[in-house]
């Protein structure tokens, strides 16, 4: 079985042009734009070391002494 992804043309969800698309979905343009408004750079983000609560006690068992 075979799938046919030839472009159709299509309305962009966001601009409504019509436009050559394999999906229904935006338009070339509306994808670039969007990718250059949104550019997700990574970046590292600090966070404290975790400490349990005080109100924590530790498990019995795993203190027992052999």
């Amino acid at each position: 079985m075979s799938v046919d992804l030839t472009p159709l043309d299509m309305e962009c969800m966001r601009c409504h042009r019509i436009a050559s698309m394999r999906f229904y979905g935006l338009c070339a343009d509306c994808r670039a734009a969007l990718h250059e408004l949104y550019n997700g750079e990574p970046r590292v983000v600090e966070v404290e070391e975790y400490a349990p609560k005080m109100n924590v006690t530790p498990n019995a068992v795993a203190l027992k002494a052999d």
